[in-house]
């Protein structure tokens, strides 16, 4: 969220910065109630200093034993006056607040222009794309014949758009868990967290998927609790209304939780495999940063959920996303994207974020530096080290075999109990 009197300080700038986002809200409305609100600061000050200063003449009238009721009436009417004029304000106050949270995080200058992903900015590639000597089939075919996906029994059990793993496919799943788990604790300095699954509105507020996402999430009916489209959500708010030490800065967190998406919006999309379901597993990185670390903070970043690619020894590009495919809550991010020969073509796998101090604003998080007094918000950034499922589907693809086994990759065999191929488990 956006603070209101940078806002009103740096309106035009901003206005131009939203436009590259392709978003053009109308601030008209949010003027008139900015002006509405000054106004009535102004009027309820002046009245309650007239309250204040009859209420002391008031109580010299009653010690000399003068006739205080007409006072006390007038100022009874000034009191009524002065109520009513706080719920006017509390009224333009929660409009001012619903334009604000509902503005997106205007994006980073270095974010590239752009309508939409065709237009995101290529970084670089890394590693060469196998060449196959065989007719190559896609991770949904691949799982299923050797047995260890069954997405029709879990269309059956639930609907569609939801897994089913089996035998060596559900072992891979967790060892794909325990190994980025496994990296991001012991090589790249996060802790390990595990957070509720179903977090509540405020925190869903914290980290902008609501009020403007509601559509894309899993509400539980009757109450006010949501199934969490991502560990970002709750590990982001473990610190929501706190001051933390500057020394304690940066914080990194690390979790694995699935991930519910209602995928409103998408019809048609990716509707075969494990590109885009309505749950998944996800490991998650977050950090809280101070303002001035907060970019080399998201080059880390980015460079900690490549190295798991890098282990797995897959190909893989980098891209920044332009300002029409930016996410609601980021300044600048990065998109991994694997290779998928049987789709011939990157899917993204990652998203590394710096959503500067937009999140931290909304949950009120902040640092308090030696020193200073006053408190300062703190940078969130967050980024997937990795998206379980569309990891194990680009294993399934890139190290599928003639015969339609799997190997493997090195770095997972541990993992694995040793085992180094996946073949038929029907």
């Amino acid at each position: 969220m956006l603070d209101l009197k940078y806002l009103i300080t740096n309106l035009d700038s901003v206005k131009k910065r939203m436009e590259k986002r392709g978003a053009i809200p109308d601030f008209s409305g949010f003027l008139e109630n900015e002006e509405k609100r000054k106004t009535l600061l102004l009027d309820i000050e002046a009245l309650r200093h007239q309250r204040n200063t009859v209420s002391d003449d008031i109580a010299q009238m009653k010690k000399s034993k003068q006739d205080a009721q007409p006072s006390i009436e007038r100022m009874r009417i000034v009191s009524d006056t002065i109520k009513g004029l706080d719920r006017e304000l509390s009224t333009v106050e929660q409009a001012l607040h619903a334009f604000l949270i509902a503005l997106p995080n205007p994006p980073h200058d270095d974010v590239p222009q752009g309508k939409d992903d065709t237009q995101n900015r290529l970084e670089k590639t890394i590693g060469v794309p196998r060449k196959f000597d065989f007719t190559i089939k896609d991770h949904a075919d691949i799982g299923e014949d050797l047995g260890i996906l069954d997405l029709t029994r879990a269309a059956k059990l639930t609907g569609s758009r939801f897994p089913l793993y089996l035998g060596s496919g559900a072992k891979l799943e967790r060892a794909l868990i325990n190994f980025m788990l496994d990296i991001h604790t012991r090589e790249h300095g996060y802790k390990e967290t595990l957070p509720p699954f179903i977090v509540n509105k405020a925190t869903m507020t914290g980290t902008g998927q609501l009020p403007k996402f509601e559509e894309d999430l899993f509400k539980l009916e009757g109450l006010d609790y949501y199934l969490i489209p991502t560990s970002e959500v709750p590990v982001t708010n473990i610190y929501a209304g706190e001051i933390l030490d500057e020394s304690r800065l940066p914080l990194k967190f690390t979790a694995y939780t699935p991930c519910f998406r209602s995928e409103a919006g998408s019809y048609g999309r990716d509707t075969k495999g494990l590109i885009r379901q309505h749950q998944f597993n996800k490991v998650e990185m977050v950090k809280i940063t101070t303002p001035e670390s907060s970019f080399d903070e998201l080059e880390s970043l980015l460079a900690n959920a490549e190295e798991i690619l890098k282990r797995l020894e897959l190909p893989y590009q980098v891209v920044t996303l332009c300002t029409g495919d930016l996410g609601f809550s980021a300044t600048k991010t990065y998109d991994l994207e694997v290779w998928m020969p049987g789709q011939d073509k990157y899917r993204e796998i990652s998203s590394c974020s710096n959503c500067v101090d937009f999140q931290a604003r909304r949950a009120n998080i902040r640092f308090k530096r030696a020193g200073q007094k006053k408190p300062e918000f703190c940078h969130t950034l967050n980024g997937s080290g990795l998206a379980v499922g569309r990891t194990f589907a680009a294993i399934l693809e890139n190290y599928q075999q003639a015969d339609g086994s799997v190997t493997i990759p090195d770095a997972l065999v541990p993992y694995m109990g040793g085992q180094k191929v996946i073949e038929n488990e029907s």
